[in-house]
């Protein structure tokens, strides 16, 4: 499980994650990161999205346990002032844990190459 520590649950910081973070797709979920300029709280912190479109109430219960513990093996990757949003896509209801981790990583290799690029000064 991810500990509530590095659990995201003000509204705010959702809104602005997803609205002015960097998002990278993946079939069965998208990732927004955005790196806050204040040093408040420690540590990454992460939030889920999961939609009524994903299923029932105990499907998306299913998937955000699902990715809350695939989370948990991004932490490490992650600054302290980092904050992730995870959301789920409809197709995510059949996907297990290993492949929300899979996902995960491969779509955080893709934002920190496209932020690497973006401070380079290359184009994107």
């Amino acid at each position: 499980m991810l500990p509530a520590q590095y659990r995201m649950t003000r509204s705010t910081e959702f809104g602005a994650t997803v609205s002015r973070g960097t998002r990278a797709a993946q079939p069965d979920l998208v990732l927004y990161t955005l790196r806050s300029d204040e040093t408040g709280e420690p540590g990454p912190r992460v939030g889920l999205i999961v939609s009524k479109a994903v299923g029932n109430a105990v499907v998306r219960h299913r998937v955000s346990r699902r990715l809350r513990h695939a989370a948990r093996g991004i932490l490490e990757r992650l600054d302290s002032r980092d904050r992730v949003v995870i959301r789920a896509l409809p197709r995510s209801r059949d996907a297990g844990t290993q492949r929300f981790e899979q996902e995960l990583h491969t779509a955080l290799d893709r934002i920190h190459a496209r932020t690497i690029t973006a401070r380079n000064g290359a184009p994107s």
